[in-house]
Order: structure tokens, then C-alpha cells, then sequence
């Protein structure tokens, strides 16, 4: 098959949506099938196309950690499209690159596929300032519900994505299909110890340290200042164990979470990784004893996949998203607000040996259903119905 990827952002940008139209060029490939991303051009402003990507210029939203917007039409690039002679169109963002996918399919008479990635509603905050957000997220309910119309289907990452695009009255046919996570990539056995040693003393952590992760875009909707006051709290009470807290990424909210720290008194236990080209991050994840986020944005959080295949115990705060990626007390462990965060790091932690291993191994299993392998097949059965559509 030949297939065409559309998406706003792809590596070497950092976020879930780029790291899974990355993952999902790379099995299809794999099976030899051909495949095109369509996406915006961070480094120039030019139509670039290069080792099957096609690259378009666009314009960087700043209030939006530089995401880029590209115009809903490019004349270069169409040629470029229409040589390569997609079979399938699969949008994965919704704005520029993605009205420009839904373009290029009713022009070509193809197929249009659309993965729904991003609760939208969560980022509306960054357009209105907080102002008129009832109305923003009325908007964004409107703009879904007529987009479900010109989509052939819908791929949902989790039950929660699915639910919600109901919720708003989308009735159109909806797959669930966790994204695959390269699972080999954050295998222990691929990992180089010394480097791991070298890059732990590099950003200060002492042997004796453990480290508390966080890694991903550091914005406002991570609630990354719910962890930093709950850790603030967890420190106060004494513990016996040493930790520093690690956060790697970058985004809009690195300086407020810098201030926080440093007005929480814990400016000294906490570390900023910065940015990190994502086929390094897997060294990052091998730093942790205990990965944490108090996210309740994700559509499916392929972080916490990443971690679990890198060995390292989940602290994440409750969301129904997570009720099926994560077992409380068996995969990983759940938090539900600030207070209650101290006392479960503590948990976590202060684990016997015997039962951290048993809660990494049961992580470890809980993951084929994330696996590249069953990634690739979900999708190719929604292409081949798809496609008989349009016999």
C-alpha cells in the first residue's frame, strides 16, 4: 500500500503526536509498504523532501511551545503528493497539515483515515488567555463534530479518546487502537551502562540519589506544579532516602516551574534535564527509579509505556484513560491529588526488592498489547475496510 501520513509535528520534535506518526511510518515500512509524512518545516521556509518526508513551511505559534501552523494548501508539495500516489490518507493533527490531508484525499478520491490524538478542549487556554473558555471549548465540540463527517474513520488511541468523541455527539465508526511503543529501544539489554553513569553524574545526581522522573513537554496541562508541591511536602517530613527530582523536556512552563521550586525551597533537590532529541530519551527513562506525572490530558500516555519497558515504576495520578494501561499495586501506582502524592512516592520508594520486581515484571507483561507488531495490525485491518469502500 501506499500511504500518506499528515501531521502538524514529527520528529525531531518532541510530543506523543510526532513520536506516534513517527512509530506508525516505521512499522509500515517494515511491512513494505510506502509511506510519505506530510508535515511542517521547523528549520526553514521552504518545501523541503527529504528520505520521504515532506516537509512545508509554516508559521510558529509561540503561545503554543513553537507549534507550527502551515497554510490548507501548498502547490509544491501537492505535486509532490500527487507523484508519489498515495492509496490512503491518514491525518493525524487538525489544523493546518491535516485541513491540507483532508484536501489532498477528496482531490485524489482516496480514502481519508483521522487518528484523534489531542483533547483538544485541555489547550484551549492557550487562544483565549483563559477568556471565553466556555464558549473555545463549544467551538472545538462543533469543529470535531463536523470534521467526523468527512473522515472515512476514526481511530481513537484509548476508551477515554473514544468516550469523549462521543460525549459530543459523534456517532461516525470509531476504532480504538493504542499506539505501538518500540519496546526493544527501552530494553535494559540495549541500554550502555557507563553512558547512563556518565549522564547521571553529569546533571549532579549522586550514586546514593534515587530520582524521581518526569519527562515530556513541560506545560501547563502536565500539572508538573502538582508534583513539585507534592514532592515539596514529601520532603518535608524527613525521609531517609535520598532523591532528587528530574525534569526532562521543555515547554512554556519551565520558567513558572523553576520560580515554583525555587519559592517551595526545594530549588536544590530539583533538576532541569532541558530539551532531549527524542532516540536519546530512552537513556533519560534509565535514570529513574520512579517515573510520575499528574497529567490529565493524555489520550493514552505513551510515556508511561516508555517507562514501564524501561524498567521504572509509574506513580501516575488518576485518570479513567489509564484505568486499563496501568493496575494499581500490580503495573504501577496511582495518586489522586497533591496531598495524597507524598505518601504513595513514599510507597513507591520503600518498596521491598521482591515486590519491585514483581510489579516491573507484571509492568513488562502487561505490554504486548502496546507492541509495534499488534500496532501495525489493528491499523492495516482498519485501512483494508476502509479500502473496500472504495472498491
Amino acid at each position: 500500500m501506499k500511504i500518506a501520513l499528515f501531521s502538524d509535528t514529527f520528529l525531531p520534535e518532541i510530543n506523543g503526536v510526532a513520536t506516534s506518526t513517527a512509530n506508525l511510518a516505521s512499522i509500515l515500512r517494515a511491512h513494505g509498504h510506502s509511506v510519505l509524512v506530510v508535515t511542517t518545516n521547523p528549520f526553514n521556509d521552504e518545501v523541503t523532501f527529504e528520505d520521504d518526508v515532506l516537509r512545508i513551511p509554516g508559521i510558529a505559534v509561540k503561545r503554543v511551545y513553537g507549534y507550527r501552523i502551515s497554510s490548507f494548501y501548498n502547490k509544491e508539495a501537492m505535486k509532490i503528493i500527487e507523484n508519489f500516489g498515495p492509496e490512503f490518507v491518514h491525518i493525524q493533527t487538525d489544523i493546518g497539515i491535516g485541513i491540507f490531508g483532508n484536501v489532498v484525499a477528496v482531490r485524489l478520491g482516496i480514502p481519508k483515515i483521522y487518528t484523534y490524538h489531542t483533547m483538544i478542549e485541555d489547550y484551549a487556554y492557550y487562544v483565549t488567555g483563559g477568556h471565553f473558555d466556555r464558549f473555545a471549548r463549544h467551538v472545538v465540540r462543533l469543529f470535531y463534530r463536523g470534521k467526523s463527517f468527512l473522515m472515512d474513520e476514526i481511530i481513537a488511541p484509548s476508551a477515554k479518546s473514544k468516550d469523549y468523541l462521543r460525549s459530543i455527539g459523534i456517532d461516525s465508526t470509531i476504532d480504538v487502537i493504542p499506539t505501538g511503543v518500540d519496546l526493544s529501544r527501552f530494553s535494559k539489554k540495549n541500554i550502555d551502562k557507563k553512558k547512563i553513569a556518565s549522564l547521571k553524574q553529569s546533571l549532579g545526581i549522586a550514586k546514593d540519589e534515587k530520582v524521581i522522573l518526569s519527562l515530556g513537554r513541560i506545560a501547563e496541562e502536565k500539572s508538573i506544579d502538582v508534583l513539585l508541591r507534592g514532592y515539596a511536602e514529601f520532603l518535608k517530613k524527613g525521609p531517609k532516602i535520598k532523591t532528587k527530582f528530574l525534569i526532562v523536556g521543555w515547554g512554556p512552563a519551565e520558567n513558572s516551574l523553576k520560580e515554583l521550586a525555587l519559592s517551595l525551597g526545594i530549588n536544590d533537590k530539583v533538576i532541569f534535564g532541558g530539551k532531549v532529541e527524542p532516540l536519546l530519551t530512552q537513556n533519560y527513562y534509565h535514570l529513574g527509579d520512579v517515573f510520575v506525572s499528574a497529567s490529565l490530558s493524555e489520550t493514552q500516555g505513551l510515556t508511561f509505556m516508555e517507562a514501564m519497558a524501561s524498567e521504572v515504576l509509574v506513580l501516575a495520578r488518576y485518570d479513567d484513560n489509564l484505568a486499563g494501561a496501568i493496575v494499581d499495586g500490580e503495573t504501577g501506582k496511582f495518586f489522586f491529588d497533591e496531598a495524597d502524592f507524598p505518601a504513595k512516592l513514599e510507597e513507591v520508594l520503600t518498596l521491598s526488592p521482591d515486590r519491585h520486581a514483581s510489579m516491573i515484571e507484571n509492568a513488562l507483561g502487561s505490554l504486548d498489547e502496546y507492541s509495534m507488531e499488534s500496532f501495525y495490525n489493528r491499523i492495516i485491518e482498519v485501512y483494508s475496510r476502509v479500502r473496500k469502500k472504495y472498491w
